[in-house]
């Protein structure tokens, strides 16, 4: 080889190992959260600092540190302004319990089942399909005491909307729904489908009367085909347990179903109780 080429190949190396570096870092970054099954998080929310963002964004959350509160892409101070959570009362061992429901799977009537044995209170929010398909499901989740909540009627990405009354129409046309096949009216707690979400959203949903609650702790349960095992579950709901935890389970999971009675077991064991989005601060 010509000495001329040598000396620009030993030069070019140290060029090309920053390259693939700074490459192989990126990617880590991605798979990092990818794995954690959360979006990933702005700077400013990992120092403490976040602020509701602009744009529209999914929820995201960060887990510091085992057991403690996580940080979200807005801090619940922030949040309050608009009449939306992800927290509870910090300051108390209690665990507010939510649902997703688009459409029934088999398994919400166990999980009914076991939230009537620990005596605890949830949230369940519907879909249009949920309240049209199942609607012995839905009247019983009311019979029992529990919220039901406002998941729209479509379940579109509502951050893309941007006109009041379209905004209104997913929200209205689910709780005239609800209305007629319950008899009983819509509580006005609403859950951006996906998490995605906007500063106007969230004017939006409070201009209605609405509460947003999204959640500071979840899992990846939704894919049917591609259940979590029970020690997986475990592995993400027991450690990452906090203080107001408002938590977000799928209805439609068979895992959750078959882990929920001993979940909340477990839970309790740690000195948790159970209370409803009723008893959010300042609800």
């Amino acid at each position: 080889m010509p000495r001329a080429r040598r000396l620009f190949l030993i030069c070019l190396a140290p060029l090309l190992c920053v390259i693939l570096c700074a490459a192989l870092y990126r990617n880590g970054r991605r798979k990092a959260a990818a794995v954690s099954g959360n979006a990933t998080v702005p700077a400013s929310a990992v120092s403490g600092s976040a602020t509701v963002p602009a744009s529209a964004v999914n929820w995201g959350l960060s887990f510091p540190k085992e057991g403690e509160t996580p940080v979200g892409n807005a801090t619940q101070a922030d949040l309050s302004q608009y009449d939306a959570h992800f927290l509870g009362d910090t300051a108390k061992k209690v665990i507010y319990l939510t649902f997703d429901c688009g459409y029934e799977n088999g398994y919400t009537n166990q999980i009914l089942d076991a939230l009537k044995k620990h005596h605890a209170p949830g949230a369940f929010f519907v879909v249009g399909n949920m309240v049209e398909t199942a609607p012995d499901i839905v009247r019983r989740m009311g019979d029992e005491g529990h919220i039901v909540g406002n998941h729209t009627y479509h379940h579109p990405d509502m951050s893309k909307i941007a006109a009041q009354e379209d905004f209104e129409q997913e929200l209205e046309s689910l709780a005239a729904l609800y209305r007629e096949t319950t008899g009983r009216e819509l509580s006005h707690y609403y859950r951006p489908p996906q998490g995605k979400y906007s500063v106007e959203n969230l004017k939006q949903a409070k201009a209605l009367g609405y509460r947003t609650i999204f959640w500071s702790l979840a899992y990846v349960d939704w894919y049917q085909d591609n259940q979590p095992t029970h020690e997986a579950a475990y592995a993400k709901l027991l450690p990452r347990i906090h203080n107001g935890a408002i938590v977000l389970l799928h209805s439609t999971s068979r895992t959750n179903a078959e882990i929920l009675d001993d979940l909340l077991t477990r839970w309790e064991s740690m000195g948790f109780t159970f209370a409803s989005l009723d008893e959010l601060p300042g609800t």
